[in-house]
């Protein structure tokens, strides 16, 4: 069971003979008596070979279980009828004319222990004596047609990197490969109808679309003498084998790509089919064109050789199979999660024409451009960017992220925005904005790829929420709304507070157990949602072995600010407000008033402060909330309230009672000379990300902050303004002073400022998600057919004597008798219950 500590898993391992007993024995023998690891299933299928190939096999390797086969499935089905009965957690194929190397099993074991991501393993094959190179490496033709690069080349010819180093492939040969048996159950296990060739080719592809991963281990080793058996029974000049590959490679195409690539794909493929047809005969391609003369009337019959024959027949073939294919199509198309593009380097090189001949490669040149093969593998991801805040010309926090999302993310995908708020009259973007009620969603999200989604969005979408829903799914949870909520809500009745509360935490908890990727605003977020994913289950073994750092779950992704300075394109508050004058000292508020900030300790403060600074003015950006969905909130009427109490308002604070047009926010902040955000002490704070704060830093304000954020501690630590206690308003008066009058402080400010503002950027703050989808995958937890490689023995003879010992001890030493009994009874009733 155990190497040292570690656990090991079951490894089935399925040979396949047909009329092949000689190399099966040897085969099978090199199993048993080679491989160093300890927990093997051997299976042998016996594929209808007639004779006494089963009964030889079965007396020659008594250690493997003969599964005999009532008609000849093929190798794909001889392997999937092994696979059904096969016990282990692993599957291993390895052909019966092939052996493995004594870590062949070991090394593909520990890459799939390793990475849980990895569904595959296609092992290092080289010919019979290891000179030779039989498979390093997959490629795909636009036309369907998997090879196996370098194949037949010396090995010492062939680059080291090429062969020596693990890496991503889109398939595994089927001479020697590996599968999570888990996986192989949820895809249905090789395509039955392909018989033999380009079976593991379709399962790879298969594998890589769904979010999985193949990986080449060149450390598990196998020695293969390719097509020992085939010619046993077949030989090139019948055609049977041309006539597979053509065939099924057609089915593949038709199976995995996409509907834009198949709309062209498919014709100029089968086109092409056709010319290596002709080409491979050797056959007149003029001699029924009337154009080319017209002679004695001849119809007797033309020679078409096998090898063209069975081009002809493949597509013929492939035609009969289209109505199954095309219910195979349907299920691949529905599940993935890749696009064509993001395929393209595990193809290599997929405008090899593949066969040298002369005509095939003219009608390959001819075929690529009339069709634009070239473009076809370049489509752009699609992803759908969904905000519940409105889109107009005044935008607040999470529409601004959004949009600034859709626009980093435009460079590379296209992008739809939507927002599921009434309000959307958006300013003028170069990808669509549009506004959707719910059953309006349906569309754009079956339209994309990956869906970036903000607050309540996932209530209204249930498809994404369905556990199999196949779109990649991040979610932003920049804005903690559980902990704004405990200070919003206090005005409300206990009992409507506390449903509220649950009814909230119940949507986030709904996004963190379907995201794919995960975004929050500092890194103190970032350890309260891995809090909160832990207590949900999903920072699983699986996840936690595919990435232990889980920055490829949950990534840091502030708030950002425009990467060009701020401009000026208009009148600012000076000119807007009336009592304010340019020598006037302007402390900005900008953005809106809620319950979990202080302004009221602010207005007590500029009191103090125009005492002995007649000059100093306060100017709230905006009082009304560009959403009509977010409802006012009662600190923004007390803080009216106050200031005009103390006699400020319109002398020495101003409210702006609208909300400043994002695009001409610069023009008020150009005009302030700090910055200011105050907030009491409370969890909010802790976790709380401040945005306006970064409008701030864009327009160079030195920054007056309360303690607790972690703006904060970035002011503090950066020395970019003051930070200063909670409902401290001498303590805030005072460094409102030294902000605004000495100048000194207030240029290394502006300095240290411009320095840090780089960093906050929105294409700097955005990198991680542009990079998650440039490689979008499922979360490692989340891939289908996704199950535990290593499951515990049950406990059985006298070791299980020795536990029900010891719990009977446990129990009487707990509670005596009674609890003896009530134990007793509660195993009864499982066990009754397993059996009724």
């Amino acid at each position: 069971m155990t190497q040292g500590d570690t656990p090991l898993p079951l490894v089935s391992v399925i040979v396949v003979n047909y009329r092949g007993a000689e190399d099966t024995i040897t085969c099978l023998r090199a199993l048993v008596a080679d491989l160093d690891y300890p927990r093997l299933e051997l299976l042998c299928v016996d594929n209808a070979s007639g004779g006494d190939d089963a009964e030889r096999i079965a007396a020659a390797v008594p250690e493997v279980r003969v599964i005999p086969s009532a008609t000849n499935l093929g190798f794909a089905g001889g392997c999937n009828l092994a696979a059904r009965q096969a016990k282990g957690s692993v599957l291993a194929f390895l052909n019966n004319d092939a052996r493995p190397h004594p870590r062949w099993v070991r090394a593909a074991v520990d890459t799939l222990a390793a990475e849980p991501t990895v569904a595959a393993v296609a092992s290092k094959v080289l010919d019979w004596e290891g000179t030779g190179v039989d498979f390093v490496d997959g490629g795909l033709t636009w036309f369907g047609m998997g090879y196996k690069r370098h194949a037949g080349s010396p090995l010492a010819q062939v680059p080291a990197t090429e062969h020596e180093s693990a890496k991503d492939v889109l398939f595994a040969t089927g001479s020697a490969m590996f599968v999570r048996a888990g996986v192989f159950a949820e895809l249905g296990g090789f395509d039955e109808r392909f018989f033999m060739f380009y079976e593991d080719v379709d399962l790879g592809w298969r594998l890589n679309l769904r979010g999985w991963r193949v990986r080449y281990v060149p450390e598990s080793l196998a020695y293969h003498r390719h097509h020992a058996t085939m010619s046993e029974v077949d030989s090139p000049d019948t055609g049977r084998e041309t006539f597979l590959l053509e065939r099924n490679a057609l089915a593949a195409l038709y199976k995995n790509v996409s509907d834009e690539t198949l709309a062209k794909a498919l014709p100029a493929a089968l086109a092409l089919a056709v010319r290596r047809a002709t080409a491979r005969g050797e056959l007149d391609p003029a001699q029924l064109d009337l154009a080319h003369g017209v002679g004695a009337i001849d119809t007797s019959p033309v020679p078409v050789p096998r090898t063209a024959l069975a081009g002809f027949l493949a597509i013929d073939q492939f035609v009969e199979l289209l109505p199954s294919l095309a219910e195979s199509r349907r299920t691949e198309q529905a599940a993935r999660v890749r696009t064509d593009a993001d395929l393209i380097p595990l193809l290599r090189k997929a405008l090899e024409p593949a066969y040298p001949l002369e005509r095939y490669l003219a009608a390959h040149e001819i075929l690529v451009e009339a069709f634009g093969i070239e473009r076809l593998f370049g489509q752009r991801r699609r992803v759908l960017v969904i905000t519940g805040d409105a889109i107009t010309e005044r935008m607040a926090g999470p529409a601004i992220r959004a949009w600034n999302i859709a626009l980093a993310l435009h460079a590379e995908h296209d992008v739809r925005l939507v927002t599921v708020n009434p309000l959307a009259a958006p300013p003028p973007a170069p990808f669509p904005v549009s506004a959707a009620r719910r059953r309006d969603l349906t569309e754009p999200i079956e339209w994309a790829d990956v869906v970036v989604l903000q607050g309540h969005v996932l209530e209204l979408a249930p498809s994404l929420k369905n556990d199999h829903s196949n779109k990649i799914v991040v979610c932003d949870l920049y804005d903690p709304m559980h902990l704004e909520l405990l200070e919003q809500g206090k005005s409300a009745p206990d009992d409507r507070r506390a449903a509220d509360l649950a009814g909230v935490t119940r949507v986030l908890d709904a996004q963190l157990e379907r995201g794919d990727f995960f975004l929050c605003a500092s890194q103190r977020q970032r350890h309260f949602w891995l809090g909160h994913l832990a207590a949900l289950g999903r920072l699983s073994p699986r996840l936690y072995d595919a990435d232990p750092t889980t920055r490829s779950l949950l990534a840091v992704v502030p708030f950002g600010l425009p990467a060009e300075p701020p401009v000026r394109t208009g009148p600012g508050l000076r000119a807007q407000l009336d009592g304010i004058a340019e020598t006037d000292h302007v402390v900005l508020w900008a953005g809106g008033v809620y319950s979990w900030f202080d302004p009221l300790t602010l207005i007590r403060a500029i009191e103090e402060l125009r005492q002995r600074r007649p000059d100093v003015r306060l100017v709230f950006l905006g009082m009304r909330h560009p959403n009509p969905e977010v409802a006012e909130m009662d600190i923004g009427a007390r803080t009216i309230a106050l200031s005009d109490r103390l006699g400020l308002t319109g002398k020495h604070v101003f409210f702006n009672e609208q909300w400043v047009p994002y695009a001409e926010r610069q023009n008020w902040l150009l005009d302030a000379d700090c910055g200011v955000t105050t907030h009491f002490e409370h969890v909010e704070t802790t976790f709380a990300f401040r945005t306006r704060v970064l409008d701030y830093l864009w327009s160079g304000l030195p920054i007056v902050t309360t303690d607790g954020d972690a703006f904060a501690d970035l002011v503090r630590t950066e020395r970019l303004g003051v930070v200063v206690p909670a409902e401290d308003e001498q303590a805030l008066a005072d460094a409102l002073e030294r902000t605004l009058y000495d100048t000194e402080f207030a240029d290394g400010c502006k300095e240290r400022i411009a320095e840090v503002a780089r960093r906050y950027t929105w294409p700097e703050a955005l990198a991680p998600l542009v990079e998650f989808c440039r490689d979008p995958r499922p979360a490692a937890d989340r891939l289908p057919g996704a199950t535990d490689l290593v499951v515990s023995e049950p406990v059985r003879g006298a070791e299980l004597v020795r536990r029900d010992l010891a719990l009977i001890r446990e129990y009487l030493a707990d509670g005596g008798p009674t609890e003896l009994a009530r134990r007793v009874a509660g195993r009864l009733r499982k066990v009754a219950r397993r059996r009724g």
